[in-house]
């Protein structure tokens, strides 16, 4: 068992930053594929950066501009984001499973998720 909890999401102009955070508990951090996934209303929910071990995968339409890092003894996920565009409002979630397959989907077979966080990006 994971809980997760999404901080940092707030309202910024577009070409501004904003850090993610999502601390975990409950398990061992360290043993989980990560990731972020956000979802605006009355569209698909949408993977944006996953990491395991280092090893980080983006859609393209976040390369260049966000990181995910993660920090194991804190147990807190990260995402980084740059450059914020208009496109980039959503709620955020943080996602946890120990089977990374999951996390390159829709994430419908996810088995941990945050509550999620409001990113805003105005132009």
């Amino acid at each position: 068992q994971v809980q997760l909890v999404e901080s940092g999401g707030t309202s910024v102009q577009a070409g501004g930053s904003l850090r993610l955070s999502c601390a975990a508990s409950g398990s061992t951090f360290s043993t989980y594929c990560l990731g972020w996934f956000r979802q605006t209303p009355g569209k698909a929910r949408e993977g944006v950066a996953m990491i395991k071990t280092g090893s980080t995968y983006y859609i393209d339409s976040v390369k260049g501009r966000f990181t995910i890092s993660q920090d194991n003894a804190k147990n807190t996920l990260y995402l980084q984001m740059n450059s914020l565009k208009p496109e980039d409002t959503a709620t955020y979630y943080c996602a946890a499973d120990l089977l990374c397959w999951s996390l390159y989907s829709d994430g419908a077979a996810v088995d941990y998720w945050g509550q999620g966080t409001q990113v805003t990006v105005s132009s």
